[in-house]
């Protein structure tokens, strides 16, 4: 999925947050937040805006985690498997997901880019656990069934996320 070039979107990102290469984090989230991921085909105009190479962006891209070059669902699930959620048993609730997304360990996102499916080492909700979020709204004590009901609810359209 390659999304068209859009300068005028890009500049206003920029110009929003100032250009220049103390703004890089902000600007990079920025573009995420508008396209879900970070689209390379941005990076030679953002390089050359704030006067910093694009090898420095894709090493700040890199770098932190919450950053994404590949494309993501319109719902991103994360599955905590933190110690707390892990004894409470969360990968049996990323076993059903996967296997009801039709996704592994190797393929996060769903081919139409409805559903990205993600573990986290912790969501800091471990009274809760296990824990699952759905564009970081927090759904605790979870299970298999419980997670293959929001599944359903997510593709209905019955659930705001």
């Amino acid at each position: 999925m390659s999304h068209k070039f859009d300068s005028y979107t890009i500049d206003e990102i920029i110009d929003e947050f100032g250009a220049q290469p103390s703004s890089v984090i902000a600007i990079l989230q920025g573009v995420q937040e508008k396209h879900r991921y970070l689209p390379k085909e941005y990076f030679p105009h953002i390089a050359k805006r704030l006067g910093v190479s694009e090898a420095s962006l894709y090493s700040v891209a890199t770098f932190y985690e919450n950053f994404s070059l590949e494309p993501k669902g319109k719902y991103v699930l994360k599955v905590c498997d933190g110690t707390a959620c892990h004894v409470r048993k969360s990968i049996p609730i990323l076993d059903r997901l996967r296997s009801e997304l039709n996704l592994s360990e190797e393929k996060c996102t769903t081919d139409d880019l409805s559903f990205t499916l993600e573990t986290v080492s912790c969501l800091g909700a471990c009274g809760l656990a296990p824990v699952l979020t759905v564009n970081d709204k927090v759904y605790p004590a979870m299970t298999p069934d419980k997670a293959s009901e929001l599944l359903k609810q997510l593709k209905e359209g019955l659930v705001d996320a």
